[in-house]
């Protein structure tokens, strides 16, 4: 039974989704303020005070709590349950993908990585270099060992990076820097095939959420809005979904007789 089928091992990966997205929590109040994602363990924002192990389960503990803390009833961000829940999602649809293999593996690191790229860039409109050029530097070096194959990764990295360094310079402070690495690392894991795709869902995305922002919410086409998140989406998606859009595409330019 292959693991795409197997119930068990569903539960399992998804259970282990859910656990990263704990840590995706920390990282993602940590990595920032540049403060240890290890020590101290985790406690509640307001007064401080430890999580207790039992209260420190994914998704559960937040329900059983009302998304408050136990000691001094402090509110706790929904976004916390969010990003454990994203995280199993995204997990459990990697692995559906591509098995128990290295590659799965892999690509977790990835998607993971993009997940507190999304809510890092949301909050402060950083992409932190630790995961950005990280990234790349651990998508060039493991590419060889991939499908994507070395010469591929490094054309993705360099095409990705290349085109919006260009739009910063025709276009200065409308693209930011972490996106730039960013793109680095999203060419290197998935190649240059599927940077155009990752660029194009993004830009598609960003420009529903830009024209709704101005309809709905009143916001000015200046307002600035982190492109990071569109760019983990379109990476995502392009990840999940590339081959077979990208064969869709081009069956569609094939002539038919």
């Amino acid at each position: 039974m292959s693991v795409a089928t197997d119930p068990a091992l569903l539960v399992y990966f998804t259970i282990v989704g859910f656990c990263v997205g704990s840590f995706l929590n920390v990282v993602i109040y940590r990595l920032p303020a540049g403060v240890s994602i290890i020590s101290p363990p985790s406690h509640c924002p307001e007064c401080g005070s430890p999580v207790r192990f039992y209260d420190n389960i994914p998704l559960l503990s937040w329900l059983l709590l009302w998304g408050h803390c136990r000691d001094c009833g402090g509110s706790i961000s929904s976004r916390y349950f969010f990003v454990e829940l994203l995280t199993g999602v995204l997990t459990l649809l990697v692995v559906m993908k591509f098995g128990v293999s290295i590659a799965s593996g892999i690509f977790l690191l990835f998607v993971w990585g993009l997940v507190a790229v999304t809510f890092i860039d949301l909050d402060l409109q950083i992409i932190p270099d630790e995961i950005s050029i990280g990234g790349a530097i651990a998508g060039l070096m493991i590419s060889p060992f991939m499908p994507t194959g070395f010469e591929n990764a490094l054309i993705g990295a360099i095409a990705g990076s290349g085109f919006f360094y260009g739009l910063a310079i025709l276009y200065p402070g409308g693209m930011g820097g972490g996106d730039i690495k960013l793109m680095a690392a999203i060419g290197a894991f998935l190649g240059w095939q599927c940077v155009a795709l990752t660029i194009l869902l993004a830009s598609l995305l960003g420009s529903i959420i830009g024209i709704s922002g101005m309809l709905f919410f009143g916001q000015g086409r200046k307002s600035r809005v982190p492109f990071g998140p569109f760019l983990a989406f379109g990476a995502i998606v392009s990840l999940l979904a590339g081959d077979m859009m990208i064969s869709a595409y081009l069956s569609n330019l094939t002539p038919h007789y």
